[in-house]
């Protein structure tokens, strides 16, 4: 039993009304409105953020861009001074000796060395050099480049030092320095890098080089050279340096302004820190490089720098592979717990990088500072959305209140009234209201009393007259009382069948019944008492007081009785005789009809052969005439019409029977997947020389992918083929003949054919499809017979599809047929027609098969073979017999061909020596050929033969 729905009071109600209609509504929209704002917010700031790191990373890009470019011109500039000092310094080798007032003292160990500064360069002789192999006129001829080396160290403040070191060990340095506390006794100069990075093995250009950052031994702290080879024709005399102090080249870098106070950091090219500022030594966990005050040259061939490397750190290391890959790029480093956008350029020819470095905070302080304003406005305009809407509810409520108070006592009156009126009080005391919908209402209802009054009134005058129109619509009423087994009728019953107005006992009353009818109704009766049935429906003939019978419709059911016992049935009897009477002579008609459809039938498909075999004698007989004709002879042009004419007999014999055989009863059809382009193709080849001849070319509209269809091969290939036939004959020259199929909606295929003919006026399409329908073209010389059109839209409906045109006076026509698309679309190839030649001449079978060769799929055998196919699924499309192999068989053989079901539709070709005979033999067949094969005139056949499309009746 489902339980009633909760109640609730008319203030509750009100209230869920607001809140469900309202109140929720406009909270919803407040709460979107207010997400959309914040979300719009976050988009602009992540959109901000986006765009100044790309900018932050351009303006360091740029800035480390420009400052490399300033370092690397200074060190151009000291690049070109060495090699001024080198051009000098071999000059001076190649002059004459020079007397020096330069006093040498030796060392313990051997060595020579300038023991006081007289204002020029220092000297050095190592022991290394035996004293009879040391060269003094060679220390003479360069004490003349003194002046030279002293003005290039004054002019250009970032020189720390000028020398020259030979290939003998010897050193010639300015400024003056105690080389013999500075030097090994025994140094070997050519061993160091200072000297082999500009020999010839590693300077074959002879230019300037750069050596790596190294400690200076003199003391300067941190530097680096320029070399340059010193010749003396090939002999490499020995190499002129440059000592540049990287602080004073880099002094500036710590001061430069990168944006968003960001900062510089110079790194050589084995990824050592160089030059950073303070921020940087915080960020990076460094401190300021000190470098001792002195330092001696080691007995090693090479000095390096020994700073911050960022290949050992664990935060740089991947920052160290980058710069070692790129000499320009950027990226990002987190330092400390904090990100860093770097930007990096490099420094050539030392092969430096210079970075550029800023924190991310800084970069985006800006707008995280104004994202977080915006977003403590969306915070203030909730609380405040919060707070108005509590006052808002706390006012709706009182409102719903005060209004549930103003409409409850009305409502209360007006449902008192219905009380009334529904206990026969039609007229009520009316409620009163102030609310005008209220008072409207319960003027309602005292209208509604009134009607109720008034209906009741119209009711009880309707029963009776109800009661007039059952006696006079029926025969009859009967009732059956299963309890007594007895049944009373009504009183007109009754006189008009003599029966007994009382009770019946079932007996009695089946002697009023016809003998053959009683069986049915006292089954009928004992359903209703054993309770299997509850209503009686049956015919049956109840006899006049003359005996005849009169047919009746008896219906009735059972009557529940207050007591819920069932003890009536109650029903009535409707006269059917005239129903019955037109019943009989509609079955009659029906038959005869059926007779006369049958006869018809019959009559179409024996006259089919009656009618095909003359003509095929006629065609087969002006075919062998004309052959035997040329163009230019007078009965040429006679044969030529005969040929006509039979041909368009037979087009129409065949459209008959189509017409027929779809009329007397629905075809066959083989329902199956079709690939669309295949079959256009396929149609396309058959018409494609009747187009070439009306002069137009026929396009075709291929789709891809492939489309597919559900229907039947050969009828759907019969449909296109009388389309794109029509379109020829109703085209103009060279008009537009285009074939084509596209993919509709819900899964429908449209395939089309369009032409550019005259056109069909809007008035005439209506009847166009209509059968023997030409629109005014019978008098033309267009042949037809307008069964086509009819015939393929009758074909198209039964397929599940439809048929229609488009169609504009002097633009021309598009007929197309939709049908339902294939489940799949396989890739479908085009099948070739089978040819069964029956015969056994090995000259005709090679011919055959040479002339042949791709155009039908050639069988053979005996005749027996080939109505063994016929009576199988395997028919060939086309038959060519050897009549002179069956001889005087050949009559008998062709008969019995024609015979067999499906025989009389197979296309027959006979093949002779003597054609002329062949006319006579009064069996049908489409064409002749002479004995021996002409392979030309055989494809010639073959072509014209595909474009015509078999019937099928």
């Amino acid at each position: 039993m489902n339980e009633s729905p909760s109640q609730i009071g008319l203030r509750q109600w009100i209230w869920r009304g607001f809140m469900q209609s309202a109140l929720i509504p406009l909270v919803l929209v407040e709460t979107i409105l207010i997400a959309c704002y914040l979300l719009t917010n976050q988009a602009i700031r992540e959109s901000q953020v986006d765009y100044l790191e790309r900018s932050a990373v351009d303006s360091l890009a740029a800035t480390a861009e420009q400052n490399s470019r300033i370092i690397r011109d200074q060190l151009t500039h000291i690049a070109g001074v060495t090699q001024l000092f080198a051009d000098m310094t071999a000059h001076a080798l190649l002059g004459a000796a020079a007397s020096s007032d330069e006093t040498l003292r030796s060392t313990p160990e051997g060595a020579l060395f300038s023991e006081k500064d007289t204002g020029g360069a220092a000297s050095f002789y190592s022991s290394i050099t035996p004293a009879d192999k040391r060269d003094l006129v060679k220390v003479g001829k360069l004490s003349t480049l003194d002046p030279l080396m002293r003005g290039l160290k004054e002019r250009e403040p970032m020189i720390a030092s000028v020398y020259f070191n030979s290939w003998d060990s010897y050193n010639r340095i300015y400024p003056w320095i105690q080389t013999n506390a500075q030097y090994p006794s025994n140094i070997a100069i050519p061993s160091y890098n200072f000297y082999y990075l500009a020999d010839a093995e590693h300077n074959p250009t002879r230019g300037v080089r750069w050596t790596d950052v190294y400690l200076d031994p003199a003391g300067h702290g941190w530097m680096m050279s320029a070399i340059a080879p010193v010749y003396r024709q090939d002999f490499l005399e020995g190499v002129v340096g440059v000592d540049i102090t990287v602080g004073d080249l880099l002094k500036d870098i710590s001061t430069l302004k990168v944006p968003w106070g960001g900062y510089l950091i110079l790194v050589s090219d084995d990824m050592k820190i160089m030059v950073l500022s303070p921020e940087a030594e915080h960020d990076f966990d460094v401190h300021a490089l000190s470098l001792p005050a002195t330092s001696n040259l080691s007995s090693g061939g090479e000095v390096k720098a020994e700073g911050l490397d960022l290949k050992k750190a664990r935060d740089t290391r991947e920052l160290a592979a980058a710069l070692a890959q790129h000499p320009r790029g950027s990226s990002e480093i987190v330092l400390r717990g904090r990100t860093h956008l770097i930007s990096w350029a490099e420094v050539q020819p030392a092969g430096w990088r210079l970075l550029a470095v800023a924190d991310e905070e800084d970069v985006m302080a800006a707008t995280n500072s104004l994202a977080s304003h915006y977003r403590n406005i969306g915070y203030l305009m909730i609380a405040g959305l919060v707070m108005f809407y509590l006052a808002f509810f706390t006012y709706m409520w009182v409102r719903a209140r005060k209004l549930s108070h103003s409409l409850r006592r009305p409502i209360r009156d007006i449902g008192a009234m219905l009380g009334e009126i529904g206990n026969g009080q039609w007229f009520p005391v009316r409620a009163r209201s102030t609310i005008h919908e209220l008072d409207e209402m319960a003027g309602s209802v005292l209208a509604m009393g009134a009607q109720l009054s008034f209906s009741e009134i119209r009711r009880n005058n309707a029963q009776s007259r109800l009661n007039l129109v059952v006696e006079s619509v029926t025969a009859g009423l009967w009732e059956y009382r299963l309890d007594t087994d007895c049944l009373s009728l009504s009183e007109e019953f009754c006189k008009r069948f003599g029966v007994p107005a009382t009770l019946l006992e079932r007996p009695r009353f089946y002697e009023h019944v016809d003998r053959e009818d009683v069986s049915a109704l006292d089954l009928a009766l004992e359903a209703l008492r054993s309770g299997s049935a509850s209503v009686i429906d049956l015919e049956l003939r109840l006899l006049r007081p003359d005996g005849s019978s009169i047919w009746f419709l008896c219906r009735g059911r059972l009557i529940d009785a207050p007591d819920q016992k069932v003890s009536l049935a109650a029903g009535t009897f409707v006269d059917i005789d005239t129903l019955k009477q037109v019943e009989e002579d509609l079955r009659r008609r029906t038959l005869e009809a059926q007779g006369v459809s049958k006869a018809k039938s019959r009559f179409i498909s024996s006259m089919s052969h009656e009618l095909r075999t003359p003509l095929n004698s006629i065609h087969g007989f002006a075919q062998l005439l004309r052959l035997q004709t040329t163009d230019d002879q007078e009965d040429a042009k006679s044969l030529d019409e005969i040929l006509a004419a039979s041909q368009h007999l037979a087009h129409l014999v065949d459209d008959l029977l189509d017409w027929s055989s779809l009329q007397a009863e629905t075809p066959r059809l083989q329902m199956r997947v079709l690939e669309v382009n295949g079959l256009m193709r396929e149609c396309a080849e058959m018409v494609r020389s009747q187009a070439e001849a009306a002069g137009l070319d026929l396009q075709l509209q291929i789709t891809s992918p492939a489309l597919s269809v559900l229907a039947d091969a050969r009828r759907l290939r019969q449909i296109l083929l009388n389309l794109l036939s029509n379109a020829i004959k109703y085209n103009r020259p060279h008009g537009r003949l285009l074939m084509g199929a596209v993919l509709g909606g819900e899964g429908r295929v449209e395939l089309f054919v369009e032409d550019g003919g005259a056109g069909i006026s809007a008035e005439l399409q209506g009847a166009l499809f209509e059968p023997f329908q030409r629109l005014g073209q019978e008098n033309t010389a267009i042949q037809g017979t307008g069964i086509g059109l009819a015939l393929c839209r009758e074909l198209a409906t039964l397929m599940n599809g439809s048929m229609g045109l488009v169609s504009e006076s002097g633009v021309g026509s598009r007929f197309w047929v939709d049908l339902p698309e294939g489940n799949s679309a396989p890739a479908v190839r085009k099948r070739l027609l089978s040819l069964c030649f029956v015969g056994n001449d090995e000259a005709t079978l090679r011919c055959l098969e040479h002339s042949l060769a791709g155009l039908v799929q050639l069988s053979h055998g005996l005749l027996s073979h080939c109505l063994a196919q016929l009576q199988s699924d395997t028919a060939p499309d086309i038959m060519l017999i050897d009549c002179d192999a069956l001889g005087d068989d050949l009559v008998d053989a062709l008969y019995a061909l024609r015979r067999v079901a499906g025989g009389d539709q197979i296309p027959l070709i006979l093949l002779c020596t003597s054609p002329r005979m062949i006319a006579t033999l009064g069996c049908e067949f489409q064409a002749v050929l002479k004995q021996p094969l002409e392979p030309n005139e055989l494809r010639e056949l073959i072509h014209a033969m595909l474009q015509v499309e078999k019937p099928n009746v």
